[in-house]
């Protein structure tokens, strides 16, 4: 049994605790929360860190297969010839591939990550994922444009899912722009109402200017890459108000990037009464878009934030503590604990997992974490962070 105890210890449920102990056994289990008085852990032998205690943290979005591109991709870009760099780089060395995927896996973890909603096309990361410290909610990636792509690609989606955790997998849909009207409509009939959904949203005005009036840079990244385009009307309404009746009413959905979502966006979408989330990844869209998503739409929602990190090829780190930064940086409405629930309680929930880690709670297992250098609990770019538990 170790006895953790810290200046200040955030459960993220419940107040906070000056001078808390926190009883973990061997396997990480949480047994008891103290009081430093508390005669239960007076006379026990402490292991006292000067710093925030705080439980792992959640990564709801990552590409870990894409942790070989690194520095690959030009920085501001837009999205549409983003996507075009990376379909075009994505193939490597197989065992490079693997070995950046382990890579990144053992960063994570090092850097206080418990779990990690991450997108694949692949098998590639299913051994690496088995015997990670992490734990993975594997989203199996489907795009199709025209009718007769569809069950081909669920099917494939399905023997790609086979690699991976039973538990803690899921088809979804990848992304409107990727996806004809029918796709959307054929994932009601191919998953079940306890799958997790995650779908890239409105991570680019292009998205929007494709639904509304069927222009913009889509369009021509459709021609350079020879993808049949017809199924996309002109909508005369943003992409999650086109597409969204048409998922499946009861599976729980993590929309992702929400860099253009407008408040009427955000008001027809509490309109559906659906489980969503909203998953934001603040240095990706800086380094795609040179955008933030406008946050404070969303502060009514809190309850629904979650925070992620998209991948290497959009990204210089997968640290959720330096996302937390960039949030606190450029929206100082926003204080550390709220932050935190964000990124720890919320993005467990999202991915199924708030029963066993999140917050710390006796009989969860989430991992503690020391954040150091902070001050009147604030994020500052000085704070750093180490791994207790």
């Amino acid at each position: 049994m170790r006895f953790i105890s810290a200046n200040i210890v955030v459960p993220v449920v419940g107040n906070f605790i000056k001078k808390g102990v926190v009883a973990i056994d061997e396997s990480g289990l949480v047994t008891g929360i103290y009081e430093d008085d508390d005669i239960t852990v007076r006379d026990v032998q402490k292991e006292y860190y000067d710093g925030v205690l705080i439980p792992g943290l959640i990564n709801a979005h990552c590409h870990i297969e894409l942790s070989h591109m690194l520095g690959k991709t030009r920085k501001g870009m837009g999205l549409p010839r983003f996507l075009s760099e990376v379909m075009k780089m994505r193939n490597s060395d197989k065992n490079q591939i693997l070995a950046e995927i382990k890579a990144a896996d053992q960063r994570m973890y090092d850097q206080g990550i418990q779990a990690v909603g991450d997108h694949v096309n692949t098998e590639l990361s299913a051994e690496v994922k088995a015997s990670s410290r992490i734990v993975y909610h594997t989203f199996v990636e489907v795009m199709a444009m025209v009718k007769e792509d569809i069950q081909p690609r669920i099917d494939r989606a399905r023997d790609v899912e086979f690699y991976f955790d039973a538990n803690h997998t899921s088809i979804t849909p990848h992304a409107p722009y990727s996806c004809s009207k029918e796709l959307f409509k054929a994932f009601r009939k191919a998953v079940h109402e306890d799958n997790i959904l995650s779908i890239h949203n409105q991570e680019s005005e292009e998205e929007n200017k494709l639904f509304r009036y069927r222009e913009g840079e889509f369009l021509a990244f459709y021609e350079e890459m020879g993808l049949n385009a017809e199924a996309f009307k002109a909508q005369a309404r943003n992409s999650v108000q086109s597409y969204l009746p048409h998922l499946p009413k009861n599976n729980r959905i993590i929309l992702v990037h929400n860099t253009f979502t407008s408040l009427k966006d955000i008001d027809f979408i509490n309109r559906q009464t659906r489980d969503v989330y909203y998953c934001v990844c603040p240095k990706a869209n800086l380094y795609i878009e040179d955008k933030l998503p406008k946050i404070l739409n969303f502060v009514p929602d809190s309850e629904r934030m979650v925070i992620g990190t998209d991948s290497l090829a959009s990204n210089d780190t997968l640290d959720i503590l330096e996302e937390m930064k960039v949030l606190s940086a450029n929206f100082q409405q926003l204080d550390f604990t709220q932050l935190l629930q964000w990124a720890t309680l919320n993005g467990a929930k999202a991915l199924g997992l708030s029963d066993v880690m999140g917050s710390i709670e006796v009989g969860k297992r989430p991992g503690l974490v020391l954040l150091e250098g902070m001050n009147n609990l604030r994020l500052n770019d000085r704070v750093t962070l180490r791994r207790i538990a």
